[in-house]
């Protein structure tokens, strides 16, 4: 359940900060025309950092893959080797969510 809830907050924050590094891009396009050593000296920076950031985001992403496949496979082979728990285990959680629907 701690797995499925950090793949989740990193999940979220990839995709924070996809949104970030997209922000800042345009940022830096809005104000390419703007003169100065100092302007450029900036966005010379900025354009190093986002790159920088974008090969952190896509190596996160790809652990992220990875684990989630680790997962799906863990569950696959649980269920394969023992099918009559995964089915009580499945009847157990459909009754107790009909029970609290049930409810209202």
């Amino acid at each position: 359940m701690a797995d499925n809830t950090e793949l989740a907050s990193k999940d979220k924050l990839v995709s924070d900060m996809k949104v970030v590094i997209a922000d800042a891009e345009e940022m830096l396009r809005v104000t390419a025309n703007q003169a100065g050593e100092k302007a450029v000296e900036l966005r010379a920076r900025i354009t190093e950092r986002l790159r920088d950031a974008k090969v952190r985001i896509q190596d996160a992403e790809a652990a992220i893959v990875d684990k989630t496949k680790a997962a799906a496979r863990a569950t696959d082979d649980f269920v394969h080797d023992h099918p009559w728990q995964a089915v009580g285990v499945a009847a157990a959680v459909g009754l107790a969510l009909g029970v609290l629907i049930g409810r209202r």
